[in-house]
């Protein structure tokens, strides 16, 4: 977060459909369960460093947005000071169209760069609803297995969103053919265009020691 410290544990983020449990139905949100799940620490060369481990979900949803937020055993400072490497740090602003940017997938170790085409008022796939999603140019064809990566802007290096879906097959509002709704309910289907989550409006529900507060003035993600 914007406001973390050195010595605060460290979170890793990711997609709600991606959690261990399962996905979050509509209207479900996931707050501090016990996670024991592991994650590979890559260097800029995509070779593994080491092996972080979570001690609970902080957050998780797929409810106006697709997002899980896993607390590390470990702090920012003691991965800097073993592995050398630095968090990134989520914007606390709204991406703009046009921005550029890079889609980093640890999975498939590979680096797609595109720019914001626009936003999708509403993105309907399947069951769920995600607010204000960023649509990425077509350069950013990204496949199964990028869920969860961060979406970095190319100008600050800071994370603008998270990956998380895809129209595969040109299928109207279904899984894995997500569909956009704007405000007055036109659909509209780009097979092969791909999408992220926003997520700047995550840190204002971070208080110091990056503990999770949803009451917090700002703070806009779903509630359980």
């Amino acid at each position: 977060m914007p406001d973390s410290a050195a010595g605060d544990p460290a979170l890793v983020l990711s997609n709600g459909h991606c959690l261990e449990n399962g996905m979050p139905g509509p209207g479900e949100v996931v707050v501090g369960q016990a996670s024991s799940r592991t994650f590979s620490l890559l260097s800029s060369t995509g070779a593994k460093l080491g092996t972080l481990r979570a001690s609970k979900v902080v957050y998780g949803t797929m409810t106006d947005t697709d997002v899980s937020l896993y607390q590390l055993n470990t702090t920012y400072a003691a991965i800097q000071s073993r592995y050398g490497i630095a968090p990134l740090t989520i914007a606390a602003t709204h991406p703009a169209q046009g921005a550029s940017i890079k889609v980093v997938s640890g999975y498939w170790k590979k680096i797609y760069s595109c720019s914001v085409d626009g936003f999708a008022y509403r993105l309907k796939e399947g069951e769920w609803t995600f607010k204000d999603s960023v649509r990425y140019t077509s350069s950013c064809n990204t496949i199964g297995g990028t869920s969860g990566s961060p979406v970095v802007s190319t100008a600050t290096g800071e994370v603008v969103a998270v990956n998380n879906t895809g129209n595969e097959d040109g299928e109207s509002c279904t899984v894995n053919n997500p569909c956009e709704v704007d405000q007055n309910g036109k659909v509209t289907v780009r097979q092969g265009i791909n999408y992220a989550q926003q997520t700047y409006g995550i840190p204002a529900c971070f208080a110091a020691g990056n503990r999770l507060d949803l009451t917090r003035a700002g703070c806009t993600l779903p509630r359980p």
